[in-house]
C-alpha cells in the first residue's frame, strides 16, 4: 500500500477530488486531508486527517524507547559491575530495570511526539499554512495507477507532491515527485 501526496488550492477542489476518488472505488479509510480549516472539511463532511499523521507522537516514542532501553542496559551493567547493594542481584531485577526505563523512554517519547509536527509533513507547512488542502490517498498495489490516472485526468489542479511507499514508517518519508 502506497500514500499518494495531492496539494490542492481551494475547499471545493478538494470535495470535487474527494468526490471524484470515491466514485473511482477508494473508500472513505483511504482518504485524509490536512488542512487549516477544519471547519470547513466538517461542513462538506470530508474526511480529516487523524493524529497518527498529523503529530509525530509514534516516531518520537519509538526513538524514546529505545533511547530508555540503551540506558536500562548501562544502568544494569553498572549494577552488575559495582554492586552497589552489596548482595547479587537477581536477573529478574536487571530485565526490570531495562524494561522501566524503556518504558520511561517512550513514554517521553510520546509526550514530545504529541507536541511535534509528523516529520513527514514539514515540507508541506507552509502550504498547509497558507490555506491549501493536502490529501493523503492510500491505496493498494492494484488501484495505484488508476488512482493516479484518474486525479491527473479529472484534477489538473490537484499537484502530486509525495509518494510514501512505506506510508507505516514512520521513520521513512515521502518522495518528491
Amino acid at each position: 500500500m502506497k500514500c499518494f501526496y495531492y496539494l490542492l488550492p481551494t475547499l471545493a477542489d478538494t470535495g470535487r477530488a474527494s468526490d471524484d476518488l470515491h466514485n473511482s472505488g477508494v473508500n472513505d479509510w483511504f482518504i485524509h486531508i490536512i488542512s487549516k480549516n477544519e471547519a470547513g472539511l466538517q461542513r462538506k463532511h470530508l474526511h480529516s486527517s487523524n493524529y497518527l499523521e498529523t503529530l509525530d507522537f509514534v516516531r518520537e516514542g519509538l526513538l524514546g524507547a529505545a533511547i530508555g532501553f540503551l540506558l536500562g542496559l548501562i544502568f544494569a551493567s553498572f549494577i552488575s559491575l559495582y554492586e552497589p547493594f552489596g548482595t547479587e542481584v537477581p536477573l529478574i531485577a536487571y530485565l526490570g530495570i531495562v524494561f522501566l526505563l524503556t518504558c520511561f523512554g517512550a513514554w517521553q517519547g510520546g509526550l514530545v511526539g504529541i507536541s511535534t509536527e509528523n516529520k513527514k509533513l514539514l515540507r508541506f507547512h507552509d502550504e498547509i499554512e497558507a490555506g491549501k488542502f493536502l490529501i493523503l490517498v492510500y491505496t493498494h498495489r492494484a488501484e495505484e495507477e488508476k488512482v493516479h490516472a484518474m486525479m491527473s485526468r479529472l484534477h489538473p489542479e490537484a499537484q502530486l507532491v509525495g509518494l510514501d511507499p512505506l506510508f507505516y514508517n514512520p521513520f521513512c518519508s515521502p518522495k518528491l515527485v
